[in-house]
């Protein structure tokens, strides 16, 4: 094989490292979030994380918590056509997080409110092509078809894993300066665990004849890659917010900073093989090898209103600065601009034990073709949610919630497809269904 396709083979692998997390940071965190998805002016428990500054305007001084519990299933596919490798065929991958639990705490005690929350902030779950990645096919059938080694005369095998989760744990104190505004002041602590395991073998299907002589037997491995690569890595996110309540307006604002966050490798396999070549590994899986993986800055401002004393409506909007993150391989270079959420809810106290609401979210990348690759991807999207809350006593109350977001299809053209020279086309698209329930207590 050519040392042309090796090194493009090295080059397209080692994007892995965003495999499982993508742009979103995780908002969702609690049930109300997805029963009416625009909480940045809450002045309830789960304001510990989306409006903490809200906390001042607890109903009640004492202790206050909530424990949730979500589950998260997702397709990332990828429909990938090359006519010059005869090339055409749809990945599917999966990836789901049956238990994603969250915990929300305040104590408030006049004017001071001291708060709490644990949740994984980011990635979430397990992602896995059973079938490999269109870049695996098209490059193995490209470096073996300049050896005139066509495809019918290999079989090829790959499949590739990921997983990602950031924990993270956030303190902070909210005071009331005054009777109408409260400002917040905390941090918080990230706990990033991931891994991708991987493999691909391409072996001869009949005996095949070398150009300098002599034959490869059949079941001979041609071209092989092992990957068991585990990472970590800490960080620590400054977060500040401000809360004005104004009779039946209110208007929270936070502002999370970025996070440098770089991810070291725990490698138990590594190894790309080529017949006729010894034996290497990915650079970027080496062990001890640093990547860097920062969490962007966020900027959320919500303002609810309360029209009726049984109905309530909120808007919001986020700005997650991803240009200034620090990505593998620097791909934060080629996005277009940060992304821009707009988001809205409402709800209605049907009786005074249960209250209904709904909300939809649209989200919209920065997104070039640069930026994405198979193994990295996303897509513009809208989500919608509904729900309920149940005030089963004075003291105990149960969010439920179900959301679901549709992605626009992101068609990436190349005229030098996976470094083959030939042009191919991958259109990529998603699913994404998470539901949830909350318990929220006041002591």
């Amino acid at each position: 094989m050519r040392k042309f396709s090796l090194i493009s083979l090295m080059l397209l692998i080692v994007s892995i490292s965003t495999f499982a997390g993508g742009l979103l940071t995780n908002t969702n965190q609690h049930a109300a979030f997805l029963r009416m998805l625009s909480r940045g002016a809450t002045t309830e428990i789960d304001a510990a994380l989306s409006n903490p500054a809200g906390l001042a305007f607890l109903p009640n001084d004492g202790f206050h918590m909530s424990l949730s519990i979500q589950s998260a299933f997702q397709t990332r596919n990828i429909d990938a056509s090359c006519e010059g490798l005869g090339l055409n065929k749809y990945y599917e991958g999966k990836a789901s997080a049956p238990v994603i639990p969250s915990l929300f705490a305040a104590y408030k005690m006049g004017d001071w409110t001291l708060s709490g929350f644990f949740g994984i902030t980011g990635g979430g779950g397990k992602a896995s092509f059973d079938d490999g990645l269109p870049m695996f096919d098209a490059m193995v059938i490209g470096g073996l078809g300049a050896q005139n080694i066509p495809s019918k005369a290999y079989s090829l095998k790959s499949y590739m894993d990921g997983k990602q989760y950031i924990y993270s744990v956030q303190l902070g104190l909210t005071y009331k300066v005054t009777d109408w505004l409260s400002a917040f002041a905390g941090g918080r602590m990230n706990y990033f665990t991931g891994g991708y395991q991987g493999a691909l073998n391409a072996s001869a299907a009949t005996n095949l004849p070398l150009p300098t002589g002599g034959t490869i037997p059949a079941g001979t491995e041609l071209i092989g890659i092992d990957l068991d690569c585990s990472q970590t890595g800490w960080g620590f996110t400054p977060v500040i917010g401000l809360d004005a309540k104004w009779g039946k307006l209110n208007i929270g604002a936070k502002y999370e900073f970025m996070t440098n966050l770089n991810i070291e490798n725990s490698t138990k396999a590594n190894s790309l093989r080529m017949i006729g070549a010894a034996e290497s590994e990915l650079a970027d899986y080496k062990h001890g090898v640093n990547t860097p993986n920062d969490i962007p800055s966020m900027l959320s401002i919500a303002a609810s209103y309360e029209f009726l004393p049984v109905l309530r409506a909120s808007v919001e909007y986020h700005f997650f600065d991803d240009k200034s993150a620090g990505m593998a391989g620097g791909k934060q270079k080629f996005l277009t601009k940060g992304t821009n959420e707009y988001l809205a809810g409402i709800e209605w106290d049907v009786t005074k034990h249960l209250t209904l609401s709904c909300g939809g979210q649209i989200t919209d990348y920065g997104l070039s073709d640069n930026y994405q690759s198979d193994t990295s991807f996303s897509c513009d999207s809208y989500t919608l949610g509904f729900g309920a809350k149940l005030n089963l006593t004075a003291r105990a109350a149960l969010n439920v919630g179900y959301m679901w977001t549709t992605y626009e299809d992101y068609t990436k053209k190349s005229q030098n497809y996976n470094n083959t020279g030939l042009s191919g086309t991958n259109i990529y698209s998603r699913t994404n269904k998470v539901f949830g329930a909350s318990i929220n207590y006041r002591f």
